[in-house]
């Protein structure tokens, strides 16, 4: 799952015009410092900032970075929430003093990379997603990108009538989008809504072997 997560990201990151640098393709036999990070990106053209960048970030906030270090968090079966980073350290490792090195051999010295974490999801309450949020700015995060926000990105850009032969990722969203198990999301604004007929008084809907008849 991990490989297609980032094979997912590095499609999304390269879409929003950035190059990037994978530290390395093998799975060692233990974690090392040199392996926290899934992808250093670079923006040939950053576009100056017009306002503060927000924490959760959508694609239009990427246009103004100029160099990041990105970690995917592919638990598409978790939330971000503070129990989880409790028990998993390890994701938030790339922020200790450490990557900071494996970052300047990657941009040069001097240079301080923005640090992103992409997350499955945040937690739905109000004060829970406070309070995670909080939690990784306090850790030195600098933003977040969900991958809904990533995949909604995927989805509405790719054309069903391109052949995306030099990405498997981008032709099965195609092959999707042509059988029309996938709608672009700007479509989902408009389909119609099936409703549910209403019984008047004291009449209900009985199923039975003839099919669903009112009695």
């Amino acid at each position: 799952m991990a490989a297609v997560s980032e094979s997912v990201v590095r499609e999304y990151l390269e879409m929003q015009g950035f190059f990037i640098l994978q530290q390395q393709k093998y799975v060692g036999p233990s974690r090392q410092e040199d392996d926290e990070v899934d992808f250093y990106i670079i923006n040939p053209k950053p576009v100056p900032l017009q306002k503060d960048r927000p924490f959760v970030l959508n694609s239009s906030d990427l246009a103004g970075l100029q160099c990041a270090v990105v970690v995917v968090m592919g638990w598409h079966s978790d939330t971000l929430a503070p129990s989880v980073l409790a028990h998993a350290p390890q994701i938030l490792r790339f922020l200790e003093p450490g990557a900071a090195q494996q970052a300047a051999k990657a941009f040069g010295e001097g240079k301080m990379p923005t640090r992103l974490l992409v997350v499955p999801a945040l937690p739905s309450g109000a004060e829970a997603k406070q309070q995670c949020l909080e939690l990784l700015r306090g850790k030195g995060l600098d933003g977040v990108i969900l991958f809904r926000t990533i995949l909604v990105d995927l989805i509405s850009q790719v054309e069903v009538n391109r052949n995306y032969t030099k990405s498997d990722v981008l032709q099965v969203i195609r092959i999707l989008k042509n059988y029309d198990l996938l709608r672009d999301p700007q479509l989902e604004l408009f389909r119609p809504r099936r409703s549910r007929s209403v019984l008047p008084a004291g009449r209900r809907r009985e199923t039975g072997d003839k099919g669903t008849r009112e009695a």
